[in-house]
């Protein structure tokens, strides 16, 4: 697979694909002796004091920890994010699609409160009866209030076989949980057949190797004359926006996929790689779960007329991180831009409008009839008209 700077664009706080759960900079603090040392630093005399002269002691390392969660709190971004050392390997390991956690994407809701946004099917979270929109209030007998998604998240991923209680809020209710931890199967992509002539290319996440699946599945529905593909990016929550390039190429014949743009930069617009399938008749399905790259491609698709979305308004996240590693080996994944879709569309706080609405509290059988009756229509017209 080619190199590539990774950029990852999701509604889990900026990249946190937790629990599924590139520049340099220094280390802020530094350790303190017995005597106080020149320090030109307001963070440096802070961290001096408390750890020589607090009644209760702190390591230096929590010291630190909690000046860079501070700072972030001062950028007033839900989407930035500290990773320790570890946690920032195992996040490594939730791009390339394999981990060891429970099987949730969390994000933190507008109204700050931590919120299960999707549940991998076949999980442990899914066994043990948790859904989209629960409200986390404690993971491992810790609350989750005031603290970032990265930390809790990590309290949700350990050794398979291990176990985390988890309590959260469901209409009302409180309710407890223990969930035994796992190897979460890997199936961000599977494909069936809705009709003889449909196919279903379903997407879970923008992992590394997405954009290549659909991409090689579009090849083979032409080879087999399919009548059209229907493209689920239902509770998609994001990913690598590579990834999700990728994918809009499979349909597009070069041109913008996306761009964002940067502090003090031009804004850089990414385009389709090569030359796509335009021509097989295309539905998405998105819904309020869609969020950040699966919204990149729903757009792209949508504004360059490629395909017709069916369901719900999607998420509305319009905003690219890019992870940042410290001399610790930690990480930083701060917020870089903001993108806009190739109509010039921000989708912040917005998300995507479909052409065919769906309330969100139907049966997904609904939503896949209506895709079958659109494509039905897109084939009929496709020989009975045309444009000169």
């Amino acid at each position: 697979m080619r190199s590539r700077r990774v950029l990852t664009i999701t509604a889990a706080s900026g990249a946190v694909l937790l629990a599924y759960g590139l520049g340099a900079a220094t280390v802020l603090l530094t350790s303190s002796g017995g005597k106080q040392p020149h320090r030109s630093s307001v963070l440096d005399q802070a961290e001096h004091r408390i750890s020589t002269q607090a009644v209760e002691p702190v390591s230096t390392s929590e010291l630190e920890r909690a000046a860079v969660q501070g700072m972030l709190r001062a950028l007033d971004d839900r989407w930035s994010a500290y990773y320790a050392a570890g946690d920032f390997a195992r996040f490594q390991q939730v791009l390339s699609g394999s981990y060891t956690g429970v099987g949730v994407w969390v994000h933190r809701a507008t109204d700050g409160s931590l919120r299960v946004m999707s549940v991998q099917p076949h999980s442990p979270a899914s066994q043990a009866g948790l859904r989209a929109g629960d409200v986390l209030v404690s993971v491992a007998g810790r609350a989750v209030a005031g603290r970032s998604v990265a930390d809790v998240v990590s309290n949700l991923r350990g050794d398979a076989g291990s176990t985390v209680e988890v309590q959260y809020r469901r209409d009302g209710s409180l309710v407890t949980a223990r969930l035994t931890r796992d190897n979460v199967p890997d199936d961000d992509v599977s494909a069936n057949m809705i009709t003889p002539g449909i196919e279903r290319l379903r997407v879970a996440a923008f992992t590394r190797g997405v954009g290549r699946w659909v991409r090689d599945r579009v090849a083979q529905a032409h080879r087999r004359h399919l009548q059209g593909l229907v493209l689920d990016l239902r509770d998609d929550p994001g990913g690598l926006l590579d990834e999700a390039v990728e994918t809009a190429s499979a349909f597009l014949n070069g041109g913008a996929v996306v761009s964002y743009e940067q502090r003090d930069s031009a804004p850089q617009v990414l385009r389709a790689l090569g030359r796509g399938d335009t021509g097989i008749p295309l539905v998405v399905l998105v819904d309020g779960g869609t969020a950040s790259a699966a919204e990149i491609v729903a757009a792209a698709l949508q504004d360059r007329g490629r395909a017709v979305l069916i369901g719900s308004r999607t998420f509305g996240k319009g905003s690219v991180q890019a992870p940042s590693r410290l001399s610790d080996g930690s990480a930083l994944e701060l917020t870089v831009g903001h993108y806009l879709t190739p109509a010039g569309r921000s989708l912040d706080g917005i998300g995507v409008k479909p052409d065919v609405e769906v309330p969100p509290n139907a049966a997904p059988s609904v939503m896949e009839q209506r895709a079958v009756e659109v494509l039905s229509g897109l084939t009929a017209d496709a020989g009975s008209s045309g444009r000169g």
